[in-house]
């Protein structure tokens, strides 16, 4: 489907969105909040503002690629007109999960609970994306046989291309950041939050096995993260759940009970507070998968 500079595929099945790709020349299509069932890559060419996502403020620069995950709130308030393309995609075209070890970009473009949303797009990379978008416009303007099989791969090469450069820049500015003692800290509570979210919920958990106070170690995660420490093991929580909700088939009691919540309510109430909707209709709108999708 065609409009307006936007190029649709919906999914038969579900009637869902599977694939879109949207060109935007001096204007704003983000000035609401968005709270998608879907992947958002959204390239700025050019334009000035403030992205809010998750409650936080980034600046809008140009040649700047910003990415956001299932669900996540996100809002461009532009001080300038803005022009670039974004691009969309479901889980059941495209599952980031399953496709870890190929594309590697959960947890870097997608799910990352420690940095900015934001990819500065330097030169070289600008080639290659706009290669890429042309062959996606072009694959989408006239379908042909394997439509669906090039489609993923174009897509397959701009999400590793963005994934390599997201790590090169945060190997960068952690290199910077590496000569005090405060990254060693909280290299040390990613890790300990990595291993332990499912069982260990509190601030307190994680300052005592750190040997810090909880307000001490909170301080540190707003300068670092901006982000208090009670956030940051929410959302590993919940980034977790997501991928359960989607991947299996295991109710949301099993899941809750994985996760350390003994009740099935309360884990919801939790998953609401933290998404904005509840774990059930999650699965509704996003579909758990039993491996027949990409």
């Amino acid at each position: 489907m065609e409009e307006n500079n936007s190029f649709t595929l919906i999914n038969p099945q579900t009637g869902n969105l599977a694939f879109k790709l949207q060109f935007f020349e001096n204007e704003n299509p983000f000035d609401t909040i968005q709270r998608l069932n879907h992947y958002s890559i959204i390239w700025i060419k050019d334009g000035t503002g403030h992205v809010h996502a998750d409650f936080l403020n980034y600046t809008i620069t140009s040649d700047t690629l910003y990415s956001f995950s299932l669900y996540q709130p996100y809002q461009f308030n532009s001080e300038t007109n803005l022009s670039g393309v974004a691009l969309y995609f479901h889980p059941d075209f495209f599952c980031i999960h399953k496709h870890h070890k190929e594309v590697a970009c959960n947890g870097v473009l997608f799910n990352n609970i420690y940095n900015s949303p934001s990819i500065k797009i330097d030169s070289k990379t600008e080639l290659n994306f706009n290669m890429l978008i042309e062959q996606l416009k072009l694959e989408m303007h006239n379908p042909a046989l394997a439509q669906y099989e090039l489609l993923v791969s174009y897509l397959k090469i701009l999400l590793i291309t963005a994934s390599r450069l997201k790590t090169e820049q945060q190997e960068a500015e952690e290199s910077e950041t590496s000569k005090n003692d405060e990254p060693f800290i909280l290299q040390n509570l990613k890790n300990f939050i990595e291993t332990h979210y499912k069982t260990k919920h509190t601030a307190s958990d994680y300052a005592n096995m750190l040997a810090i106070s909880p307000k001490a170690l909170t301080k540190l995660t707003k300068t670092h993260f901006n982000k208090t420490l009670t956030e940051l093991i929410a959302e590993r929580i919940v980034i977790e759940a997501k991928r359960e909700l989607y991947l299996t088939n295991k109710t949301i009691k099993e899941i809750a009970y994985e996760l350390g919540y003994n009740d099935e309510y309360y884990f919801s109430r939790f998953f609401k507070k933290q998404t904005d909707i509840s774990p059930q209709l999650f699965r509704e709108t996003i579909g758990f998968d039993l491996g027949q999708s990409a």
